[in-house]
């Protein structure tokens, strides 16, 4: 058996490919087909856990879900993890190699495209179809050199490439024709055809811009997809896809961290009738009527923390803790609600000691070692909860936390306790990522607020793919994308890595 490819690239960030590749591999795994999602590097500070331990992009995760297959480090050989405006942690087939500013990323990229192949091939290996997503926008001539996520990739592969362009954000006639003007010939050989995406209201008002597009380039239309209303019940992988969701009147609120990570612990959440899930931006006060504030992850937890501060919002969390409500901290949230945070060894950037807020008497240090692990556990009881509800969630962190707080654990994982909660029970605090999907425990948590669930998440999930994928056998060519993907060719011993 050989493999076949398709790889989707976008016009810009954020035109919905990793959304187009999701619904694709959903499509072709109902038609019987083996299908594995691919993205050589991602960027994004949403990483998800595979079974063996390793980092990659949440967008990967849900893709291989769609596509039946369990997350494998492979499918996302480098993912950036953005530290700093100018900085991020490299990860590298699942496994921290670093932190690199972006100017001396950008020089040296030494391993980065031999590691990408070596997944690429090792993956392509036992199925029928990759699908291969791209970053950001192949017209950014300056990162051409040296690139291996988009038209660098491409060639290195050979892969023929779809174009996505999103007719929402306005000028997708020019994001089509003018990324072609600007490409190489090498790299327009290798585009067979477009898509435009998230169109809103009757397609076939756009009949006349889609054939200009096919006029000026010469690339047949693939389709023209309608806006898929449902995409907000799928996790999202950007910060740019994190909206406030009107709900019920169980209010939660989430301060929006400059450096916030792992925020899929917002989606079952999201989905629930009865609560409305407030994201709170820079210069917006927390308001004072929430059931439950939850401070979520961070990359960068000391600088958060001095963030979180800096907009005041320290002052409302103590203020709403005050009037009775709850608060809820997640992995650098958790650490956040500590006396004090320790970076002796400068993990998060230079050596640091900083206090915390102080609502449980716990304490952090960042260790040099990061966990990184999926994780079963089982509730212990508390304020809000009864004990042996199971919970399944992932751990990503650095730091160790310990204190008198961390007596009252809530959470039993094997032989360890997890976790610290106030004596009264209205502040917790875990490491664990990913609680809120185990339908029992979100159950009884939102029970404890005075308010119910009625959602099943991951057949919410399960649901809306299925949906997506319908989406796009109605306006997608779909046998059409499939006769225009090409064998992948035997691994080159001596591959060109500067194409």
């Amino acid at each position: 058996m050989v493999a076949r490819a398709l790889m989707i690239q976008g016009t810009g960030s954020n035109v919905g490919k990793s959304m187009l590749v999701a619904g694709l591999a959903r499509a072709f795994h109902r038609r019987g087909l083996k299908v594995a999602p691919f993205k050589a590097q991602n960027m994004s500070n949403n990483a998800a856990v595979t079974p063996e331990g390793g980092e990659i992009g949440r967008a990967q995760a849900l893709q291989a879900r769609a596509a039946g297959r369990a997350p494998h480090v492979d499918m996302n050989p480098v993912l950036l993890k953005p530290e700093t405006d100018t900085g991020a942690q490299v990860i590298v087939q699942g496994k921290r190699r670093g932190s690199q500013a972006a100017g001396s990323f950008m020089r040296d990229k030494t391993g980065l495209m031999e590691a990408a192949l070596d997944s690429y091939h090792r993956l392509a290996k036992g199925v029928d179809l990759v699908l291969i997503e791209g970053a950001g926008s192949p017209a950014e001539t300056n990162l051409r050199r040296g690139d291996i996520a988009n038209m660098g990739f491409a060639c290195a592969v050979q892969a023929p490439v779809v174009l996505v362009g999103d007719i929402h954000r306005g000028g997708v006639i020019a994001q089509i024709v003018g990324t072609q003007a600007v490409l190489d010939q090498q790299d327009r050989d290798r585009i067979v055809g477009f898509a435009v995406n998230r169109f809103r209201g009757d397609i076939s008002l756009f009949d006349a811009g889609r054939d200009d597009i096919a006029r000026r380039t010469g690339w047949p239309s693939l389709g023209v997809v309608p806006w898929f209303w449902e995409a907000w019940k799928l996790p999202a992988e950007d910060m740019m896809d994190i909206v406030s969701t009107k709900g019920g009147a169980c209010k939660v609120v989430v301060p929006q961290l400059e450096r916030m990570a792992n925020f899929d612990d917002l989606d079952p959440l999201a989905v629930e009738p009865e609560v409305t899930v407030e994201i709170v931006p820079a210069g917006k006060a927390l308001p004072g009527d929430a059931d439950l504030v939850l401070i979520p992850g961070s990359k960068s937890t000391i600088a958060d923390l001095a963030y979180l501060r800096a907009q005041g919002w320290d002052i409302d969390i103590l203020a709403h803790h005050r009037r009775g409500g709850h608060v809820l901290g997640l992995c650098g949230g958790y650490q956040m609600l500590g006396q004090t945070i320790d970076d002796p060894h400068g993990v998060e950037g230079r050596p640091d000691k900083v206090a915390g807020l102080g609502l449980l008497d716990v304490h952090t240090v960042m260790a040099e070692s990061k966990r990184v692990t999926l994780t079963e556990a089982e509730s212990l009881g508390g304020g809000l909860f009864e004990a042996g509800l199971p919970v399944s969630g992932y751990e990503i962190h650095m730091g160790r936390t310990t204190g008198a707080d961390c007596a009252r654990a809530w959470l039993q994982v094997g032989d360890r306790r997890e976790g610290a909660a106030s004596p009264d029970g209205r502040v917790l605090g875990s490491y664990l990522h990913g609680l809120f999907s185990s339908d029992r425990f979100r159950g009884q948590y939102l029970a404890g607020l005075g308010h119910s669930s009625q959602t099943p998440y991951d057949e919410g999930v399960e649901t809306t793919l299925d949906a997506l994928a319908n989406h796009l056998e109605q306006h997608m060519d779909l046998d059409q994308l499939l006769a225009l993907a090409t064998e992948i060719p035997s691994p080159d011993p001596t591959p060109n890595l500067t194409v």
